[in-house]
């Protein structure tokens, strides 16, 4: 019975491409993730809640130009969780990808959204003719989200000390990378 009910938990979610429409519930996701978690992010609260719509619509905008991407986990109709990958565009840099904006609320949490939506991102990142490399930064002692990256392959490279400050607080990250095989590669 189990094995049925989480089957039917995944079954009933899909990720997919966030776009300009996807705006309003993506921007009250991520608010709320600095509310919640502000040692999880570098942007705050209160830098991000005062940007303008349009801000947000950019980040979501499709094209072939496009520098960022965001995916998204819905359960039925509600946003269950994001994730964005942004690409380097400068000559020597344009190998690498950075995930950004990972996040999914605790009322969804343990049901694999997360797992769907980095494999999601790294599919896309994969796809991408010029990258070979994803990297990112995990907040040190987030043991939950450095197990998930370890077991989709990222490899932890150092520690940033006081990375971010929360308040009067130093929060350090863990830099972490993952290389794709290219196809001639297998």
């Amino acid at each position: 019975m189990l094995v049925l009910c989480e089957r039917h938990r995944l079954s009933s979610m899909r990720v997919t491409r966030l776009n300009p429409g996807h705006v309003e519930p993506y921007r009250a996701l991520m608010l709320e993730a600095y509310r919640l978690h502000p040692d999880s992010f570098t942007s705050s609260v209160a830098e991000r809640s005062i940007l303008p719509l349009s801000w947000w619509e950019c980040r979501l905008a499709a094209g072939a130009s496009a520098t960022e991407v965001v995916f998204g986990a819905f359960i039925q109709a509600e946003l269950a969780g994001v994730a964005g990958l942004s690409f380097d565009t400068r000559e020597k840099t344009r190998h690498k990808s950075t995930l950004f904006g990972m996040y999914v609320p605790d009322r969804f949490r343990r049901r694999g959204v997360a797992r769907q939506l980095l494999g999601e991102v790294l599919r896309y990142a994969r796809s991408h003719p010029d990258t070979t490399i994803t990297q990112l930064t995990v907040t040190a002692g987030n043991t939950p989200a450095l197990s998930l990256y370890e077991s989709s392959g990222f490899l932890q490279f150092g520690t940033e000390p006081c990375a971010v400050r929360v308040g009067a607080e130093y929060i350090s990250k863990v830099h972490m990378w993952c290389k794709h095989a290219r196809p001639s590669e297998n």
